[in-house]
């Protein structure tokens, strides 16, 4: 079991830790469609899978459009936000907020993303939200950087998510 930390507190991580050099599971979430949004495993594209509590934030929303600004010229990523928030209100966030450049998708009814991840915040305030995290998966289906974000109320390291897949290439 892994932890994070809340205002100072230590919030226990609850699921299946996935770490750099594992395969990445291969997962479904919810898309802002109500379709599935897979995620993991071996893909034609490096995937950017973010992970936040929720996107009504304002840490989560400006980690949001910063990617969203970030990956708007790398064709050779496909990039997946995942929050628990209702599909509904995802849609309402990136309608409000211009995103366009990724995919929002909810992990709210059985939190397998969460859970296959090593994400799922198990205790405090935040039990049942996801961790702030970031994972680079290479086109074979592995991890090549993890980010567990070590203080869920700050934002990640966007330059070594970024220099993470443009290595990937």
């Amino acid at each position: 079991m892994q932890t994070t930390m809340f205002k100072g507190t230590t919030v226990n991580l609850a699921g299946n830790a996935v770490n750099v050099g594992d395969k990445a599971p291969v997962v479904s979430a919810v898309g802002i469609d109500l379709n599935d949004v897979e995620i993991g495993g071996a893909k034609d594209k490096i995937q950017l899978i973010v992970t936040v509590p929720s996107l009504e934030t304002k840490t989560c929303a400006a980690e949001t459009r910063r990617f969203n600004e970030d990956v708007n010229n790398l064709d050779i990523c496909e990039t997946t936000v995942i929050s628990m928030d209702l599909p509904f209100a995802s849609e309402r966030f990136c309608t409000t907020e211009g995103i366009e450049n990724l995919t929002v998708a909810s992990d709210y009814i059985d939190k397998a993303v969460s859970r296959a991840y090593g994400v799922l915040m198990d205790d405090n305030k935040l039990k049942g939200l996801s961790a702030r995290a970031v994972f680079v998966i290479d086109r074979s289906g592995h991890v090549v950087y993890k980010e567990i974000v070590s203080e869920v109320t700050a934002e990640p390291n966007y330059t070594a998510a970024l220099d993470a897949i443009k290595e990937a290439r």
